[in-house]
C-alpha cells in the first residue's frame, strides 16, 4: 500500500496556529476545518501541534509526517455519507516535555497568531505549585504564561505580536477563564507590569463553543484502508455535523474567516444562547431519555431511534418541551432539533445509554431542571415528559425492574449512591418526596414546586407497578389527549 504522505502535497503556508492537543477531537474538528479553508484559499495557514501532557507516543505522527485522514460518516440532510479527507495543514507535532526548547522557540515565530487548545475541562486550572523555572510548568495555563513571556521579550512587547486564544475546552467562558489563570501566574511569578499590560492589550481571549462527535479509530479500519488505498495509523472518525461558535472580539472574523469557506463557524457577540441550545436540546434529550430507554429495553441511542415508542417519547420531550425554552429564533431551534435527531440516527455511532447515564443526578440538574422551570414560567403548568424523566431517574437509581432482565450499572457520586441505597425500599411516593427534597442534589427543594411530587409520584408508581414501556405508553396517550382538547 502507498504511504499517506505520498497521496497529497502539503502547501507551505506560514505557521499561524499553535495547537495545544493532538487528540482525536482537535484533529477531526479544528484541523479538518482549517485544512478545508486552506483548500479554498481562505485561511492560508498551517499548524504546529503540541502534546501538552507527559507520556504518550508521537511515533505515528513522525512516520506519517503529521498527515492523517478524517472520515466523516453519518447522515447529512437525509443522506448517508462516508467522506474521507486527508488533512495536511498540521506541519509538525511535538512533545512539550521531551522537546521543551523547540516548543519554547515557537514563541519567536513572527507568523504565529492563534493558540487553539483542547486540554479537557480540567486543563484550564491554576496550580499555585507551578514555577516559572520549571521546564515546563505542569498546568496548561502555566505553560502558556511561560511561553507568552518569552514572546513578549523576544518582540520587545510589540502590540502586533500578541496572540488570539480560541480554547475549545467544554467549560463556560473558557476564554475568560484561561485569561484569569494566566494573570494569576503573572502575579505569582512577579512578572513585570508591562507584561501584564501586554496580555491585556495585545492578546485576545475568545470564548468558544464546539460541537461534533468524534469517535477516533473505527472497528472496520482495515476495510477503510482498502478503500483508501493506504494505511493510516492516525485515522480519525467523526460525524458530519459540526458547529463552532466563536466570541467575536477585535478583528477575529477577518483573520480567522473559516465561515467564508462554508464551514459551520459562527462569530457572535454572545455564545451563551448557543451553549444553552446544545445543553437543553442535545444533552437534555440524552439525559431525559437514556434512563427511561434503558429500562424499556434499549442499549444505545441508535436503538432508541428505531424503537417507535421510545422515539415518540423523545420527540415529545424535545420538540414540545425542551425546544420551547431555548432563547433563540424558532427557525434556528427547529433546525437544530432536526440536526440532533439526524445525529442520533447515525448508524456508525454506537452511543451506549449506560455511558450517558453516568452521573445522571448532576446532569438532570444542569440539563433538564432549567428547562422545567422555564416551561412552568411560560405555560403555567409542569412539562409532562421532563417530569417523567425525573421518575425514570428514580426508577433507574433505585434498581427497579429492567425490560429484558439486564443489570443496571449505576455510576455516580458516593453521596448519591448512599442516598438511594438508604431509601431503596421506600414506598414509591415516599422515595419521590425524599429525593425531590434533596437540596444538595438539585440546588433547591423540588418538592416546593406546586404539584411536582404528586405528578412525579404518579409516574413513578406506574413505572414500578406496570414497567417502563407501559408507563411510557400511558404518558404519551395522556399527553396526546391534552393536546387535542
Amino acid at each position: 500500500m502507498k504511504q499517506i504522505q505520498d497521496m497529497i502535497k502539503r502547501e507551505e503556508y506560514p505557521i499561524r496556529v499553535l495547537q495545544f492537543g493532538e487528540g482525536n477531537f482537535l484533529r477531526a474538528f479544528v484541523d479538518q476545518m482549517v485544512d478545508e479553508a486552506n483548500g479554498k484559499n481562505i485561511f492560508k495557514g498551517n499548524i504546529i501541534a503540541v502534546k501538552p501532557r507527559r507520556g504518550g507516543n508521537l511515533t505515528p505522527f513522525e512516520e506519517q509526517d503529521s498527515f492523517f485522514t478524517v472520515y466523516r460518516r453519518g447522515k447529512e440532510k437525509g443522506n448517508l455519507i462516508s467522506k474521507p479527507q486527508i488533512v495536511s495543514c498540521v506541519k509538525k507535532v511535538l512533545h512539550c516535555y521531551e522537546n521543551y526548547e523547540e516548543f519554547m522557540s515557537l514563541a519567536d515565530l513572527p507568523s504565529l497568531e492563534f493558540i487553539i487548545s483542547n486540554t479537557t475541562e480540567a486543563g484550564i486550572v491554576f496550580q499555585p505549585e507551578d514555577q516559572m523555572e520549571m521546564t515546563p510548568p505542569e498546568s496548561f495555563p502555566g505553560k502558556v504564561t511561560q511561553w507568552l513571556y518569552r514572546r513578549f521579550l523576544h518582540f520587545s512587547g510589540s502590540n502586533n505580536k500578541g496572540i488570539t486564544f480560541l480554547p475549545t475546552e467544554l467549560i463556560e467562558n473558557n476564554g475568560a477563564e484561561l485569561k484569569n489563570c494566566i494573570l494569576h501566574y503573572v502575579k505569582l511569578w512577579n512578572l513585570t507590569g508591562e507584561f501584564a499590560h501586554w496580555i491585556e492589550t495585545a492578546c485576545t481571549f475568545c470564548s468558544t463553543l464546539v460541537d461534533r462527535i468524534v469517535t477516533g479509530s473505527p472497528d472496520d479500519a482495515s476495510a477503510l484502508f482498502a478503500e483508501l488505498g493506504y494505511e493510516d495509523k492516525l485515522l480519525d472518525i467523526a460525524e458530519p455535523f459540526g458547529f463552532w461558535a466563536i466570541e467575536n472580539k477585535g478583528n477575529i472574523a477577518e483573520r480567522f474567516p473559516l465561515d467564508q469557506a462554508g464551514l459551520p463557524v459562527l462569530f457572535t457577540e454572545n455564545i451563551a444562547p448557543y451553549r444553552e441550545r446544545k445543553v437543553r436540546i442535545l444533552n437534555g434529550a440524552h439525559t431525559g431519555t437514556a434512563l427511561a430507554a434503558y429500562l424499556a429495553g434499549a442499549e444505545t441511542v441508535g436503538q432508541c431511534m428505531k424503537d417507535s415508542l421510545i422515539r415518540r417519547y423523545m420527540e415529545q420531550l424535545v420538540k414540545k418541551e425542551l425546544a420551547q425554552t431555548v432563547p433563540l429564533p424558532e427557525k434556528e431551534v427547529a433546525d437544530f432539533v432536526e440536526d440532533t435527531f439526524e445525529r442520533f440516527e447515525n448508524p456508525y455511532l454506537h452511543h451506549s445509554l449506560l455511558s450517558i447515564a453516568l452521573n445522571s443526578v448532576s446532569k438532570w440538574k444542569a440539563r433538564l431542571l432549567p428547562s422545567l422551570k422555564d416551561y412552568v414560567k411560560e405555560n403555567k403548568k409542569l412539562p409532562s415528559c421532563i417530569l417523567f424523566s425525573f421518575a425514570a431517574l428514580l426508577a433507574f437509581y433505585s434498581g427497579k425492574p429492567v425490560d429484558g432482565n439486564r443489570q443496571i450499572q449505576i455510576r455516580d457520586d458516593k453521596a448519591v449512591l448512599d442516598f438511594f441505597e438508604m431509601h431503596r425500599q421506600d414506598p414509591p411516593r415516599e422515595l419521590v418526596l425524599s429525593a425531590a427534597s434533596q437540596v444538595s442534589f438539585w440546588g433547591e427543594d423540588l418538592s416546593a414546586i406546586p404539584s411536582f411530587t404528586e405528578r412525579a409520584g404518579d409516574y413513578f408508581d406506574i413505572i414500578c407497578k406496570e414497567g417502563m414501556r407501559k408507563a411510557m405508553e400511558k404518558l404519551l396517550n395522556s399527553v396526546q389527549k391534552e393536546e387535542t382538547v
